[in-house]
Order: structure tokens, then C-alpha cells, then sequence
């Protein structure tokens, strides 16, 4: 029931019943309205800034929940990058270096990836960077191991070809141990016989007896033999392969001719003193990709750890060679 208001009237000292107008009536209805909204309007806004829905909370669980996924998946990585870490210093410095292949450089190893743009899709998000950094890293470490597999299927290669390349590479002396007469005039600056000058001596000097009998370090093709060469007199250079060949130097008189196929302790020659000599010997160099190695480390074949020390002090003694 409606409420009827009233005013005392003094000068008709009566009550009269008091009447709002109509518009009036609509003016106070509508600023209760607007008033209601404006705190209806300022309580939703602050609940929306300070309070969670509950859909908004689930959210937040779902992304907490990600985020740790995200950080449990970067360690995850951290260790499959250890293991292939090991795995390319392995391939490196033991299964190549043994098949006598060439290390894969570092800057081939870590070298990045093309495109500005390559990570534009993950962009915009509040956990961007995350989710960049971590593409990045399965990216580089998908990259490492496609390299690392070819790596292997080249090494796989050279293991199926071991036996030829063992039976190839040079691994004994020129000549038999009971044969040498002196001890071997080794690699590196040595005095020069006939012209006295300090001079580097490619190779190792074999003393013997003329005629002592030089064999073949390793499997391979004779490439030449003949006395052309200035200061080798009669030699012999055998081409074994896989970056290697080997010189004969000196000798009275050769036993193989050039295109024939040899193998490891064959007789190629025998030993003289042509060529720039002062007195029987062979004269032999190890010359790897066009470089002349110390023939010493080449002997592993034929001597015990005993004798393969002892012939080490004896070579890197300074002397007189004999060439």
C-alpha cells in the first residue's frame, strides 16, 4: 500500500494531503537509477581489476601448470644437449680421429639458422620469450643432431673400409731391425753430410749394410721409381691411399715398377748410396695430405713399447744425417 504524506497548513490550520508531480516523480526514479548504476557500474569494474572469476583462476592453474611444463622440458633439454655434447667430443677426438677423418669444426656444429622472421608466430603472447627461447633450442639441437648423423654415416663408412686402411696406412720400418747397422738419423734440423749446414731433414735415415733388403710400410700403388728426383737417387714413392704416401730414398738398385700394386712388406728395393748420400742407407719420409710427418710415429707395428722408445730417444738426438 502506498504511503500518503501530509502537511500541516497554518494558516487553514488543517492537514493537507501533499501531491508530487508526476515528472518529479520520474526526475527521483530516474537519479535512483543513476545512481544505482554508477555503484553497480564501480563494483563490477573493481571486481573485474582485484577479483578473479572463476574461469579466470582456472586459467591461471592452466598457464602456472604450463609454465612448469615449459621448465621441466628446458631441463629435459639441458641434458639430451650434455649427452650430444659428449657424443661430438667422442665423434671428434676418438671415432674420426682413429679413421683418420677430419674433426667437424665447432662453427659447423653451432652455426644458427636463416630468417628473421623464422619466429614470428610465437610472438604477442605473455609467454613469448619462453616459448621462442625454447624453439630455439629444439631447433639448434635438431640441427646438431642431423650433423651428427652424417657425421656417423661417414664413420660407418670408414669402418666397413678399416681392414684396407689399417693394411694401408704406413705402421713399419723400411727395413728389419737385425739389419740396421747404426742407429737411424731421425726427422727434424740436422747437420748436413756434405755441405755441413743446418739443414731440415724430411725423413728418417735407415743405415744397413748394401744390398739389405726394403720393404713396403703399407699396402698401396707404386707411383714412381726411378732416380729423376733430384738428390734420391733411385726411390720409390708408393701412393697407399687415404691422404698417405711413402719415399724410398738412396737405393742400389729398384724391385718394383710404377703402377704396381703392392703390399705391406714387400720387397720394393735394396739398399745403396745414389743420389746425394755419404754411405749406404734408405732415406724414408711419411707424407700425409702433402705434408712430411715424423716417420716415428709409423712404426707401431713391428716393435714392442720397448723398442719403440728406445728408437724415439735414439731419432730425436741431433746427428748427422746421411743425406
Amino acid at each position: 500500500m502506498s504511503k500518503i504524506n501530509y502537511k500541516f497548513n497554518s494558516k487553514s490550520l488543517s492537514f493537507e494531503k501533499i501531491t508530487v508531480p508526476i515528472r518529479k516523480r520520474v526526475v527521483q526514479v530516474l537519479s535512483y537509477l543513476a545512481t544505482g548504476l554508477v555503484f553497480a557500474t564501480l563494483t563490477i569494474i573493481l571486481a573485474y581489476k582485484y577479483l578473479d572469476s572463476p574461469k579466470e583462476k582456472q586459467l591461471q592453474r592452466e598457464i602456472a601448470e604450463l609454465t612448469l611444463q615449459y621448465e621441466l622440458l628446458n631441463g629435459r633439454m639441458e641434458l639430451v644437449t650434455e649427452v650430444l655434447t659428449d657424443i661430438q667430443e667422442r665423434d671428434n677426438n676418438i671415432y674420426r680421429t682413429i679413421f683418420e677423418a677430419d674433426p667437424i669444426p665447432a662453427s659447423i656444429r653451432q652455426a644458427g639458422f636463416g630468417g628473421v622472421d623464422r619466429y614470428k608466430a610465437l610472438q604477442g603472447f605473455n609467454n613469448s620469450e619462453l616459448l621462442i627461447e625454447t624453439s630455439k633450442r629444439l631447433d639448434r639441437i635438431s640441427k646438431q643432431l642431423y650433423i651428427q648423423s652424417k657425421s656417423f654415416d661417414e664413420v660407418t663408412a670408414l669402418v666397413k673400409g678399416k681392414e684396407k686402411l689399417l693394411a694401408s696406412i704406413p705402421a713399419i720400418q723400411p727395413i728389419s731391425n737385425k739389419d740396421l747397422r747404426h742407429q737411424p738419423s731421425g726427422f727434424g734440423w740436422r747437420t748436413h753430410p756434405i755441405y755441413k749446414t743446418s739443414e731440415f731433414h724430411p725423413g728418417m735415415d735407415f743405415a744397413a749394410a748394401q744390398g739389405t733388403e726394403i720393404y713396403a710400410t703399407g699396402d698401396g700403388t707404386i707411383e714412381r721409381a726411378d732416380a729423376l728426383a733430384q738428390g734420391y737417387g733411385n726411390h720409390v714413392v708408393i701412393n697407399h691411399g687415404y691422404g698417405y704416401k711413402t719415399l724410398y730414398g738412396h737405393m742400389s738398385s729398384i724391385a718394383v715398377r710404377a703402377g704396381q700394386q703392392i703390399k705391406r712388406g714387400q720387397l720394393i728395393g735394396y739398399v745403396g748410396s745414389t743420389g746425394l748420400s755419404t754411405a749406404p742407407h734408405v732415406h724414408y719420409e711419411v707424407i700425409k695430405a702433402g705434408d712430411k710427418m715424423n716417420p716415428i710415429n709409423y712404426y707401431y707395428n713391428d716393435l714392442t713399447p720397448e723398442q719403440y722408445q728406445k728408437l724415439i730417444e735414439l731419432s730425436s738426438q741431433s746427428s748427422q744425417s746421411f743425406d
